[in-house]
């Protein structure tokens, strides 16, 4: 039986399952990829954020999922559309992973804009009250098909070196709610996991906003895992 993505609306906690396997899918394949991640990180000389780009895609690329011939279009660096399958169902899925890097010392954020999550942002700043809506849909209607929009971000955590060289030190998974969760994980912007993005409206820059990740896992735990670049430290899934 393929679902109707729509339907999910009725059924968050099966909306929470199917993204929380979906994040296992992604970091398996980012875990399994370590090893070479830390070394390119080394190794490479182009831009830290280009780097991660090329780790997250041939990571997942090694790995494999199924494939559904359908283009997706949006400001991420990995697009897919695809099957998820379970014992029980199978349901298209719109899967968007973006890549981020950043020094250790900004571990416990990941910047994103608002063109990559289908959640409204709700929050305060200046003493004002925001309520940003999301540019990606919920459920994404294409070739005639409803695809489920999943939302995934691989932040790689590293430490400069001496000689224009970069140590990889750990690597942040999250996966963010789909919009349908909104009043689970931000009904108000006192009730939030934002941070204030690192945009200057003053300057004319675009809405940005930061992923609080120590905020969202406690309101999850499982939402944000942590791959830790440490020798034989092995990692487990953090339920």
């Amino acid at each position: 039986m393929t679902l109707d993505p729509n339907d999910l609306l009725f059924n968050l906690d099966l909306l929470e399952d199917i993204e929380k396997a979906t994040l296992r899918l992604v970091v398996q394949a980012v875990y399994d990829f370590s090893s070479e991640a830390n070394e390119i990180f080394l190794q490479e000389q182009d831009l830290v954020a280009d780097i991660g780009e090329d780790i997250t895609r041939e990571a997942l690329d090694w790995l494999g999922t199924s494939i559904i011939p359908v283009r997706l279009f949006g400001k991420v660096d990995y697009k897919r559309a695809r099957f998820v399958f379970h014992a029980d169902y199978s349901i298209r899925q719109a899967l968007f992973i973006d890549s981020k890097a950043e020094r250790i010392e900004g571990a416990g954020t990941a910047t994103i804009q608002t063109a990559q999550t289908s959640l409204s942002i709700r929050q305060r700043r200046g003493g004002q009250v925001l309520d940003e809506a999301g540019g990606l849909p919920m459920v994404l209607e294409t070739h005639g098909n409803a695809f489920l929009t999943t939302t995934i971000f691989v932040k790689y955590n590293y430490r400069a070196l001496p000689g224009a060289r970069n140590e990889l030190v750990s690597i942040s998974l999250v996966c963010l709610p789909n919009g349908i969760l909104q009043n689970r994980y931000n009904p108000t912007a006192d009730d939030t996991f934002w941070l204030v993005g690192r945009n200057a409206p003053s300057r004319g820059e675009r809405f940005r906003v930061r992923i609080g990740l120590n905020a969202l896992k406690g309101k999850s735990n499982w939402r944000v895992q942590r791959i830790r670049l440490t020798p034989n430290l092995a990692y487990s899934w953090d339920d």
